[in-house]
């Protein structure tokens, strides 16, 4: 059975390292990406299950490619995470994307991603 691929859009190295160890320690094939328009590009080649996309980039606002994200791939699970308070309610009544404000806690990515494979 093939690993469940996550991608991780953020311009942090040291935080997406954590993050890339702590899935894979979890069973997870991660993908990083620096940029929005690397995490773009690679969304389409690797076309993972799991989207942690981050707001404020080198290269534009993460959160302003969501519309186009989810209509072409409508079954990706997107978490948006920002250091700012910037929740929109529109994001909130999307079924598969959740708001997360940096810093993300242990026990929160502990419940809820689970160990895989």
């Amino acid at each position: 059975m093939p690993k469940l691929k996550i991608l991780i859009v953020d311009d942090e190295i040291d935080y997406c390292l954590i993050m890339k160890s702590y899935f894979q320690s979890k069973g997870y094939e991660v993908i990083i990406a620096y940029t929005l328009k690397e995490g773009l590009q690679k969304l389409r080649e690797i076309k993972p299950e799991i989207l942690v996309l981050d707001n404020n980039l080198p290269d534009g606002k993460g959160w302003d490619c969501i519309d186009t994200i989810i209509e072409q791939f409508p079954s990706l699970k997107i978490y948006l995470i920002s250091a700012y308070r910037q929740k929109s309610d529109m994001l909130n009544t999307i079924p598969n994307v959740t708001v997360w404000e940096k810093p993300i806690s242990l026990s929160l990515l502990d419940t809820t991603f689970q160990p895989v494979g």
